[in-house]
């Protein structure tokens, strides 16, 4: 597990919801429990500054971090895919990215890394394809990650399919430009290592977990899953082989998660701190985590 990968879901979750600021003392401390010592903690946010993704305001002898305007855009677009109770529904139409001009092996597979961590798939070497995703952010997040200067080789286009019975079909595309046998093994496995804690909070013992854990256990859930949407194209359900693991997942991280907020809040409420010793309060956004009731009912 990097430090840099836990640190920003961390914030995503935790700092976020209380006004996206934090004294990195306190965020020393929230960590601690997790084996991640000072120095680990103070490299990686040294490089999250270096890469533009958080800045520092002194206050006295201590520091607040916070995210740039371009790494809270990030946030807030992977946040909207985190904690959304329902599946999204497609418009049938594909969004592509064709590569245009001539691109250096190195500069391609920057690309190729960029697009995939955006769910997009491969068609092809020169073109890259996701049937949901906002193509404007999908730049803009090529900006923060510093890849500007490619813009000018990509041509974003939207198609929708309009062909006979004899021609390729959406499942095809499917097929061809994602790897979904991997990523449901992924989801799958995440089922497997949080059902069992799930099934013992709902059976009583979730009033015996101290409120430290339940934060630990809220950072470890919330990182895991992210990390498997930040690979996921969130396919429509259409498109999708029967018995999506992926389904599960998010069933499982939605129940668990609602358990273990009121305790995790509580050790939250007691060690974050900025640098001037004030707890920040949680805004709204907390409490409108995963509360639209999800249509499907498949139990976990």
């Amino acid at each position: 597990m990097k430090a840099g990968s836990l640190i920003i879901s961390v914030f995503g979750d935790a700092v976020l919801p209380r006004g996206g600021r934090i004294w990195l003392g306190s965020l020393i401390g929230l960590l601690k429990p997790l084996q991640l010592n000072e120095r680990l903690i103070r490299t990686a946010i040294f490089r999250l500054v270096k890469d533009e993704w958080m800045y520092s305001e002194a206050i006295g002898r201590r520091a607040d971090y916070m995210l740039t305007p371009a790494g809270q855009r990030r946030f807030e677009e992977t946040a909207r895919h985190i904690y959304a109770s329902n599946s999204p529904i497609w418009d049938r139409r594909w969004r592509l990215i064709l590569t245009v001009g001539e691109l250096e092996p190195k500069q391609r597979e920057r690309l190729r890394r960029a697009f995939f961590w955006q769910g997009f798939g491969v068609v092809g070497p020169d073109c890259f394809v996701h049937p949901s995703t906002d193509l404007t952010t999908a730049f803009d997040a090529l900006i923060t990650d510093g890849m500007s200067d490619l813009l000018r080789h990509l041509m974003p286009l939207l198609a929708a399919r309009a062909g006979s019975d004899l021609s390729a079909s959406d499942a095809h595309m499917v097929r061809r430009a994602w790897n979904l046998e991997q990523l449901g093994t992924s989801y799958a496995d995440f089922v497997t290592r949080y059902h069992p804690i799930l099934d013992k909070l709902r059976h009583g013992v979730q009033n015996e977990i101290d409120d430290e854990s339940a934060f630990l256990l809220r950072t470890l859930l919330i990182h895991d899953y992210r990390r498997l949407l930040l690979r996921d194209p969130e396919l429509p359900d259409v498109l999708l082989p029967g018995n999506w693991p992926g389904q599960k997942a998010r069933l499982l991280c939605k129940e668990l998660y609602r358990r273990l907020l009121a305790p995790s809040e509580r050790h939250i409420e007691l060690h974050m701190k900025l640098s001037s010793g004030v707890t920040p309060g949680a805004l709204p956004m907390l409490a409108e985590r995963f509360q639209t009731e999800d249509p499907l009912t498949t139990p976990v």
